[in-house]
């Protein structure tokens, strides 16, 4: 066989893969397609989605669900004022040896999984949010001058609820740039409130589910997406946004350089999902509000204007030329 029908195969045979756990995700998860998009990009990116929505939407199971899917650890930390960094990471316990001599051993913390749940993350104060920033960046713990691997994949879901402010902590910015994407969960459509009502009458979907795939497949398939082409046209493209967003005047922070690889990275999943070896422009295009807006911070007079980030996004995509 060719290399070029070769590396076909293999494009379909990540299609495949992909579309198994997409289905078995549907399954549980109604009407939130593009969301369900959105994680799985991050996970086989090897990033973190930050997931915002009033409770009651299903934002805990579709990370149950995920787990389910891929037969990957989880852990949930419920995220309060009183939480410490220790709660998260772990501490140095004194444990007595049989001999009787008594040592330090560090106890792991609920950080140490694949696929971890910070729920409602914005109720917990900086220092307690900050604890997970080497770990989402560097998939790496540091205590008491030690450092512990964590397990790859490692992915952290964050929600927040967008509507209360009392007692709750935004994050700062060097958190939210942590997150490669942020997606909005909306209500269903009568429809789709209707099929959750009727497929959960009698059983819970998600007992029915079966891991679809391993890890090894879906460490797999992130090396594959890093391997997708970048033309520099396009590299150029992603540029031109970001740079765009910096030099906007209704913006005051524009996106950094970490927006750039994201939008990057992000993009080369995405042409992998649909079967290509290159990624296009009409790829840059649908993940650029969900990887930048959470980045950018709009100036206070457009912000009272009643402006959103998103129409500053849309606004940009327009005026900037795209390569052919």
């Amino acid at each position: 066989m060719s290399l070029a029908g070769t590396m076909e195969q293999q494009a379909q045979e990540f299609v495949s893969r992909y579309g198994a756990v997409r289905e078995q995700l549907s399954r549980v998860i109604v009407g939130h397609d593009e969301i369900i998009h959105g994680v799985l990009t991050c996970l086989f990116v090897g990033g973190h989605a930050l997931l915002e929505g009033v409770p009651g939407l299903g934002k805990t199971l579709l990370v149950r669900t995920l787990a389910e899917a891929l037969n990957l650890h989880f852990a949930r930390i419920q995220f309060t004022p009183d939480l410490m960094p220790a709660d998260i990471l772990g501490t140095n316990m004194v444990h007595e040896t049989p001999e009787g001599r008594r040592i330090f051993e560090f106890q792991k913390g609920p950080v140490f999984t694949q696929i971890l749940l910070a729920d409602e993350i914005n109720r917990a104060t900086p220092r307690t949010q900050s604890s997970l920033l080497e770990a989402m960046e560097e998939s790496q713990v540091s205590v008491d001058g030690s450092t512990y691997p964590l397990e790859a994949p490692f992915m952290v879901i964050a929600t927040q609820n967008p509507v209360e402010v009392q007692g709750t902590f935004p994050l700062p910015e060097a958190q939210l740039d942590r997150f490669l994407i942020s997606i909005s969960m909306g209500y269903p459509s009568r429809e789709q409130e209707t099929r959750i009502m009727r497929d959960r009458a009698a059983a819970d979907p998600l007992d029915a589910l079966a891991p679809v795939l391993t890890v090894a497949q879906a460490l797999d398939i992130a090396n594959r997406a890093r391997q997708t082409h970048v033309s520099p046209a396009v590299m150029n493209y992603i540029l031109d946004i970001v740079n765009a967003t910096r030099r906007s005047e209704e913006i005051l922070l524009g996106a950094s350089p970490r927006a750039s690889l994201a939008l990057m990275r992000a993009a080369q999943t995405r042409a992998l999902f649909r079967g290509r070896e290159f990624v296009t422009p009409e790829d840059i295009k649908a993940l650029a509000a969900p990887v930048l807006a959470h980045r950018l911070i709009l100036r206070p007079e457009f912000e009272i204007e009643g402006l959103a980030v998103d129409e500053v996004i849309q606004n940009i995509l327009q005026q900037v030329a795209v390569p052919r």
